[in-house]
């Protein structure tokens, strides 16, 4: 099948999804991109809206929300018409299929997940047409999202995280002159509460296309049921939408404490947001109770919003208060960040399970398992203090294995169920392990992750005002990313040495490889045909670069070399 490809202003006709010249067009959102942050910042809003109409209209745009809903985890989850765009064809249909005229939303699929206090959380997915109108409509708003933001919001947003977030609340509390008071904010039912009014009045962006969005309703049991407020859970715009409707109570915060007041550095006034968690600081429990707590209400109100008043409570920092799984609380002069007992007792309840349900597995199959779950919360929690709370889950573990082990042999001693399944790994005497089939059919030996043995590094917060989309920006993050693979990937040698012998790029659509986009080993030379694991024979691609590779047969070489096909 014939597409047409363009840029802003290119025409070129390719044959289908794997002939599309990825790397222009990359480079023309990104181009359009910076140019609508610059129009925001200068407050030119014609020309936003001129940007964005040729952003959502052209090919590039286009061919990249595609792309973005294809190749995300929920990519085979359908939608009420149960529809996926699993193949070339079908997804270099799709981008022809994009466009306002005579689009009309289908209703969301209404599911439900389990929440950790037992409840369960809808979430609404919609079907491929709308995941990939909403990614094209997104690419044209988010610059304007984070050139708007609040300095100290770090949820759902490019290159921030939780760990900022906490990293803030160290640097903010952990001074002799810090601020004692804290009022934890809990919004009630924020995705589903939002005004529409508001939205549309507001979000600088297409309003009958938002309509659509925000009025299109869910099906539950073949139901269709309307939606009057909140915005679509489970959407692609959803985070971006709820971000810009709780942007503006920082400035509104600064502009009743103002800093250069003698009344505003007494106050010591603070925000720090992630999604729609909040904590505001203050000097006494008077101010963040009579006044500043009001004017959060107020805020909220606009927007249709209210603070649950069973949650939003105000808490010296010597009680302490939990924050995105963590434990904030001050010792005398000492803060400590700790992992919540929460998230502790969450993590060893899902390992439980795990060895509940695999009582006739094997030793290895189980590692296998665990592994990703262990790895995954130790290096979340691994910037606060959590070396202490690693050891005591490292030990909780050990005794669950350990009954796990001697229940399969009951006839057995402890010593030889200890020869069996706890083996010595250099200074590891009690290593579990086991074995599995490798991708080549080999036998690999396996053995489980220590969370203790994850480093503590305190973690770099992000610049307030860092822009992802802005050029002005674009050393601070090649800075970043560079800092992230190196400690991401640090037993990992050869990978570091060929990203860095790349410069950080893709040698097929020269654009970055970085932790969001995914990366993919490529042999130059294929181990079929005798090529080895040497640093002269590999490459790292982009996961959809690897499949072009694939699809067209491409021969790739190293950087500064021509792509032949």
């Amino acid at each position: 099948m014939a597409v047409e490809q363009t840029g802003a202003a290119s025409h070129e006709i390719v044959e289908g999804w794997h002939d599309i010249d990825w790397k222009a067009v990359d480079h023309n959102v990104r181009r359009l991109q910076a140019r609508i942050v610059k129009a925001t910042k200068e407050g030119r809003w014609g020309k936003v809206k001129a940007l964005q109409r040729l952003l959502t209209h052209s090919f590039s745009g286009k061919a990249v929300a595609v792309r973005r809903v294809t190749e995300n985890d929920g990519s085979d989850t359908p939608g009420v018409d149960q529809v996926i765009w699993d193949t070339p064809e079908k997804k270099a249909q799709a981008i022809a299929t994009l466009k306002q005229r005579g689009y009309h939303p289908l209703p969301l699929r209404r599911v439900y997940i389990p929440k950790r206090n037992g409840k369960k959380r809808p979430l609404g997915i919609p079907c491929m047409q709308c995941r990939a109108m909403q990614a094209l409509y997104v690419l044209a708003l988010d610059p304007i999202a984070e050139t708007m933001a609040d300095h100290q919001s770090y949820g759902f947003r490019r290159e921030r995280s939780p760990a900022d977030a906490m990293e803030r609340c160290f640097l903010l509390f952990s001074r002799k002159t810090s601020p004692q008071w804290i009022l934890e904010g809990d919004i009630k039912g924020c995705f589903d509460a939002i005004s529409h009014t508001w939205l549309l009045t507001h979000i600088p962006m297409e309003k009958a296309l938002l309509e659509k969005w925000l009025k299109a309703g869910f099906m539950e049991q073949g139901i269709l049921f309307p939606t009057e407020a909140g915005t679509p859970q489970g959407g692609i715009c959803s985070p971006v939408l709820a971000n810009m409707t709780l942007d503006g109570l920082e400035q509104k915060l600064r502009d009743a404490f103002p800093r250069t007041t003698l009344r505003g550095r007494q106050a010591t006034i603070h925000l720090i947001r992630y999604a729609d968690d909040f904590l505001i600081s203050g000097r006494s429990k008077e101010i963040l109770e009579q006044e500043v707590k009001p004017l959060v209400e107020q805020f909220m109100r606009e927007r249709g919003l209210e603070l649950s008043q069973e949650k939003t409570i105000i808490t010296h920092i010597e009680d302490g208060f939990k924050f995105l799984g963590q434990h904030v609380r001050k010792y005398g002069e000492t803060l400590l960040i700790k992992p919540s007992k929460e998230s502790v007792q969450a993590l060893l309840e899902k390992v439980r399970k795990i060895i509940k349900d695999n009582k006739q597995a094997s030793a290895g199959k189980l590692i296998a398992q665990l592994n990703p779950i262990l790895r995954g919360w130790a290096l979340y929690h691994r910037h606060v203090a959590s070396k202490e709370t690693f050891s005591n889950v490292d030990h909780a573990i050990f005794e669950m294995l350990w009954r796990w082990a001697k229940r399969r042999h009951p006839t057995k001693g402890r010593r030889w169920v200890k020869e069996k399944y706890f083996h010595e790994i250099g200074p590891r005497k009690w290593a579990f392990s086991g074995e599995i089939e490798g991708k080549k059919g080999e036998v690999l030996v396996i053995h489980l992750m220590e969370a203790a043995k994850i480093p503590i590094r305190r973690h770099r917060l992000i610049q307030g005002e860092a822009n992802p989309y802005d050029p002005a920006w674009e050393a601070y993050f090649d800075e970043r990313v560079g800092a992230k693979w190196q400690e991401h990937w640090l037993k990992r040698r050869k990978l570091i040495a060929l990203w860095r012998e790349q410069e950080g790029k893709c040698p097929v659509c020269d654009q970055k490889i970085t932790k969001e986009s995914g990366w993919s080993l490529y042999h130059i030379r294929p181990r079929v045909y005798g090529g080895t694991d040497s640093m002269s024979n590999l490459l790292i691609l982009h996961p959809y670069c690897r499949e072009r590779v694939r699809y067209q047969k491409l021969k790739v070489t190293k950087p500064g070399a021509d792509k032949v096909p």
